[in-house]
């Protein structure tokens, strides 16, 4: 695969949390954001990582979701370091992933119950953040869990959608059905345009940072300050190679008669 510095480097990398109860996998919705964002990208390579975790009714069972994830990410980070990391998730996929992007452990958690917060240099790597369906505070109070909150480095880079009266993410919300339909209503899509957007900032920026400066001449290279360039020739005679030959005089010259 084509690499952002490295074979096994993508360009971008998606890390992705499915919604409760969807097979293993991003899920549908993921799927479907995934695909619309590799449309959008040109030659770029995007990788994909399905978070690993229950995704079941039991919702404690979401801190292996956050684990897995912060991870994954630390890892990816490290490895790949010029990889645009995209993080993505639906319904509590969404939860799981807010989390995973906290500052700090939320009030009334234990530290040795929950993963402890990324470094903070982490932020740097991470191009988008898409939360599709995110819990809201009701239903996070009604499940007994505290509400979701992306940290300050990430606010600024998250799109955080939520159909009209879904149950889940709605404050007001009744509906479970509309819960279903990110897709359908184009969210998926203005999802996507969005981290799009944010990853074609970040290639643009990388391509347009100055090149490493040129290595200076060795010291041992350079004349002395105030020093007069070394002759090309030396100024005493040359003396040919070989040993000396003896000259024979002249034989005097005898005067005319």
């Amino acid at each position: 695969m084509p690499s952002a510095h490295g074979d096994a480097c993508p360009d971008a990398e998606v890390v992705f949390a499915r919604g409760t109860t969807e097979e293993p996998g991003p899920g549908p919705t993921g799927d479907a954001f995934i695909d619309s964002l590799r449309s959008r990208v040109g030659g770029n390579t995007v990788g994909v990582y399905a978070v690993d975790y229950p995704a079941t009714t039991d919702f404690p069972t979401a801190v292996d979701g956050i684990a897995d994830a912060r991870a994954h990410i630390l890892a990816t980070t490290a490895t790949c370091p010029h990889t645009k990391v995209v993080l993505g998730g639906f319904s509590q996929g969404a939860a799981v992933m807010g989390f995973v992007t906290a500052s700090v452990v939320p009030d009334g958690v234990s530290v040795s119950d929950v993963p402890a917060p990324m470094p903070p240099d982490v932020a740097d790597h991470v191009a988008a953040v898409a939360l599709f369906g995110k819990p809201s505070t009701r239903f996070m109070h009604a499940i007994n869990d505290p509400p979701v909150v992306v940290g300050p480095q990430y606010v600024d880079k998250t799109i955080d959608l939520c159909v009209d009266n879904d149950l889940v993410c709605d404050p007001h919300g009744s509906s479970f059905s509309a819960h279903d339909q990110y897709d359908e209503t184009g969210m998926v899509d203005q999802g996507a345009a969005f981290v799009t957007s944010r990853l074609q900032a970040g290639w643009a920026a990388d391509a347009a940072a100055p090149l490493p400066a040129a290595r200076a001449p060795a010291p041992w290279s350079l004349p002395a300050p105030g020093a007069a360039p070394a002759p090309h020739l030396p100024s005493a005679p040359l003396t040919p190679p070989g040993p000396a030959v003896p000259v024979t005089p002249a034989a005097p010259v005898e005067p005319l008669a």
